[in-house]
């Protein structure tokens, strides 16, 4: 009832020929939204939005800031700095098991339908799968993905966790550290840690790569959340916000190269060819999955997400296990026609 209410109230302003007038914009419903990370390339279609009015056109005044972690944009959603943000669903789900008096938060539009997660080991090493990772050095701070979910790879990978020794480091010299050789293996965002390497001179014949969906790790990555209080009170906004992202995510996936152009608008400092790649390796490894061609784009599957649930909460030996509800709210999706986003497979 609710999505139909919003659409008839947008068919009935279209009608009555309603345009962005400084009038009309003056009762645009504001958000605020929090990145998770730097202005880079997969925070393409979320400038794409902006700055080609999409938002706009939904009755939204929407504010892109970057970030500094998916932790911080959970948080400050939560703290109602900000109404909505992109994170990390897994750190979500720790979130509301050790904060279960915070406001509610939730995801509502899944980005990465598989975790970036992976391993980056070094051939010369001896390394070639996951069980020869028994008995070598992996480093990565102790925020990432990927270390924090050990447990999920290796018990999917029939390799004892506490067969290998973690080194807590610095993100900024995670890759450095691999390629001196000072560790065999680390954990970073594939999309990341895999630019990075060949920043500095390691390239993938050098490099065993494992990423964690290709070895049983069935976790969802990064996800729009909202606060649950800020999408109650003005659901047409939550709804028109997710409308407006799914059409800029479409056009990202359908050209890459031209979607760029707006993260380099905000950002003139960025290497555009570098941020090119990055985008294109988000969505080939992260974005553009088989579950998300069959079933569109930014929507779980309820078992899946249970079943991640139980794994994150016994990863990180959590203190209790949220529902599905409580982690992610489909209401607010756009239909599924109209998230079958993706072109045709060349």
């Amino acid at each position: 009832m609710r999505r139909h209410l919003s659409r008839t109230t947008g068919l009935l302003a279209a009608m009555l020929g309603f345009s962005l007038t400084g009038a009309s914009l003056a009762d645009d419903t504001p958000i605020r939204f929090q990145l998770d990370w730097r202005f880079e390339g997969p925070s393409a279609p979320f400038l794409m939005a902006v700055e080609r009015g999409y938002f706009a056109e939904e009755g939204l005044d929407v504010q892109v800031d970057s970030g500094s972690g998916s932790a911080g944009a959970i948080n400050r959603v939560a703290s109602g700095a900000y109404e909505m943000g992109f994170g990390d669903l897994n750190a979500l789900i720790e979130f509301l098991a050790e904060n279960p008096d915070a406001p509610g938060i939730q995801g509502v539009y899944v980005v990465y339908d598989g975790s970036p997660a992976t391993v980056f080991a070094r051939k010369d090493r001896g390394i070639a799968s996951p069980q020869d990772l028994a008995g070598k050095t992996l480093g990565a701070p102790t925020f990432d993905t990927g270390y924090r979910a050990w447990g999920i790879f290796a018990a999917a990978n029939d390799l004892d966790a506490d067969a290998v020794e973690w080194q807590n480091v610095d993100p900024t010299l995670r890759e450095t550290l691999l390629v001196r050789g000072d560790v065999d293996a680390i954990t970073g965002f594939y999309f990341t840690s895999l630019l990075n390497l060949e920043g500095r001179g390691m390239g993938r014949d050098e490099l065993t790569i494992m990423p964690f969906p290709e070895y049983g790790v069935p976790l969802y990555g990064n996800a729009i959340i909202a606060s649950e209080a800020f999408a109650e009170e003005n659901p047409e906004a939550v709804e028109g916000f997710l409308r407006a992202f799914n059409r800029a995510l479409e056009q990202t996936l359908a050209d890459p190269d031209g979607a760029i152009a707006y993260v380099h608008a905000r950002d003139g400092l960025i290497d555009r060819d570098l941020e090119t790649r990055r985008l294109k390796l988000a969505i080939e490894g992260a974005i553009d999955t088989p579950d998300a061609r069959a079933n569109g784009a930014g929507a779980v599957d309820e078992a899946r997400l249970r079943e991640s649930i139980q794994l994150v909460a016994d990863a990180y030996d959590l203190p209790s296990v949220p529902t599905t509800d409580q982690v992610f709210d489909s209401s607010y999706l756009p239909p599924q026609e109209d998230r079958m986003i993706f072109p045709e497979a060349p």
